[in-house]
């Protein structure tokens, strides 16, 4: 698919809308809530993917499923205006309020910021709810005690602003999406994951990195591809012919 959107053909946009359009749909909904366009925006999204400007397959050679939409996520979030917080917060004050966090800790506070409550965030994270709130309640005042300014809502407020910014501060120690990966489907060494760890606990470009990958993985697992004819507004919105059946197909489809 990757190569055939590449080179524009229309099979890879008929398998991105029909495969990813319900992931682009729960992304804009979970994150642009109070847009209100519906499916306009789901529409825009998907002209805006098949521009020149595009880069989610520019540099992103045929890879698994899992890492394709965590680039696709990354290309959906980032056409998202940052809304102006009430209270700004930038990603070094958070990192220096939070530094006394395990990584667990970490990430569970983070999925505030991805707008997750306790219990999408325990269910991602195969820990309990309580578990989810009490850490979320630590970091609060971690933060409160850190900031001139601050509100109950201050991480989720910052949340597109903070995730834009972790994203941008990788280095080349930094773990890839297979490494990630291997970790969350348990095929990494303890003596790998402890090495990991080491790094993720300073880096908040990993943390970030690991709860979006395990977003990721909760997308994919509730993703249901349309029909095409529920596919049919977008594939006229992007001119993609629809592939019809042979006649021969047509023939044993009524048997």
């Amino acid at each position: 698919m990757v190569r055939d959107c590449r080179a524009d053909l229309p099979q890879g946009w008929r398998y991105l809308v029909t495969t990813y359009t319900p992931v682009i749909r729960r992304l804009l909904a979970h994150y642009a809530p109070s847009a209100g366009d519906g499916e306009a925006g789901v529409e825009r999204v998907l002209l805006g993917l098949r521009l020149p400007a595009s880069s989610l397959f520019q540099s992103l050679d045929p890879a698994p499923e899992r890492w394709f939409v965590a680039e696709l996520r990354q290309a959906v979030l980032s056409a998202l205006p940052a809304p102006e917080a009430p209270v700004s917060l930038d990603l070094e004050t958070l990192a220096g309020a939070l530094e006394p966090l395990t990584v667990v800790e970490k990430v569970a506070a983070w999925f505030e910021t991805m707008h997750y409550d306790d219990a999408a965030t325990a269910e991602m994270m195969r820990i309990s709810p309580a578990t989810a709130a009490k850490v979320r309640a630590r970091a609060a005042e971690l933060l409160r005690g850190k900031s001139d300014a601050w509100n109950r809502t201050l991480l989720a407020d910052n949340g597109l602003a903070l995730g834009r910014e972790a994203a941008a501060s990788g280095g080349k120690d930094c773990a890839s999406p297979k490494v990630l990966l291997d970790i969350l489907d348990g095929r990494t060494t303890w003596q790998g994951r402890e090495v990991l760890e080491r790094h993720v606990t300073a880096c908040w470009h990993c943390v970030d990195h690991y709860a979006r990958m395990m977003e990721v993985i909760a997308l994919l697992r509730a993703n249901r591809p349309l029909t095409d004819a529920e596919a049919a507004p977008y594939f006229r919105a992007l001119g993609v012919t629809v592939e019809r059946p042979s006649p021969w197909k047509r023939l044993f489809a009524r048997r």
